[in-house]
């Protein structure tokens, strides 16, 4: 049974989208089999990942239970998502048992994957809840601004009522600092104020900031083909996360891996 990541934030704009295809990517480099799951109804991942946008069946089919979640599986990296998704959210919300709906779904597909990385809409509701009561662990991404610390206690408070009422195995995996600018006094601060509020659950990896990132979701393209050597940063954070998750042995692929791109 596959381990599950629900990647989360409170706001949008702080690199969440990015981090999850990238690890996907990266993941799948090193051996791992890897299903990422678009909860968020602008399908922005679904478009990283170069989906047509008239595929189908979506995540809205699987959530209304008109389409099993392994038929819904894009040439077998993805759950695509689309702005149905958002009209679907409004049916769960008068559904008994509608936090439990997306674990249910995801139960028998996740048996042929290692990973399953779960990119979550940039708001705190009813389909941010199913993603992390569907999950084994959370993980919070939040960017470099003087609201970051305010942004992660609210995302910890979801994570927290799931952990008390729904979900009592969940794990909060940490909270990474995305969008940074380390040159600035600004983006040093955040980041000395999550490490002071947080400690070891804030990662050692801060993403930097570029327009790269961008460029490469346009043209549905990862980050490691399109600028190797901005790729450095979530390998880094990806050694990171399959340490905590307990996948050393490609943990330290990631590394020979860096290796390889950085210096080609």
């Amino acid at each position: 049974m596959a381990v599950t990541v629900a990647v989360l934030s409170q706001k949008g704009g702080t690199g969440k989208t990015t981090t999850v295809r990238t690890l996907a990517d990266i993941f799948s480099r090193v051996g791992l089999r890897v299903l990422a799951v678009d909860m968020d109804p602008q399908g922005n991942l679904s478009d990283y990942f170069d989906v047509p946008p008239d595929a189908e069946p979506t995540m809205s089919d699987v959530l209304a239970g008109r389409s099993k979640a392994a038929d819904a599986v894009y040439e077998e990296t993805i759950i695509p998502a689309n702005l149905g998704l958002a009209e679907a959210e409004l049916v769960l919300g008068g559904k008994m048992g509608r936090e439990m709906t997306l674990k249910r779904a995801l139960r028998e597909v996740k048996r042929g994957y290692d990973v399953v990385l779960i990119d979550c809409p940039p708001a705190l509701g009813l389909l941010t809840v199913n993603a992390v009561v569907a999950a084994d662990y959370a993980l919070i991404s939040t960017e470099a601004q003087y609201f970051s610390l305010q942004g992660v206690e609210q995302a910890l408070e979801v994570i927290e009522l799931a952990k008390d009422n729904l979900h009592p195995d969940l794990e909060w995996l940490g909270v990474v600092l995305n969008i940074a600018d380390m040159r600035t006094i600004h983006s040093r601060e955040a980041l000395e104020t999550l490490q002071g509020r947080f400690n070891n659950k804030v990662f050692a990896t801060a993403i930097r900031q570029s327009i790269r990132y961008a460029e490469s979701a346009e043209r549905g393209v990862s980050i490691l083909d399109y600028r190797p050597e901005l790729g450095a940063d979530y390998l880094d954070l990806a050694q990171e996360v399959l340490e905590r998750l307990g996948f050393r042995d490609e943990g330290r692929r990631v590394a020979e891996l860096r290796r390889e791109l950085v210096s080609a």
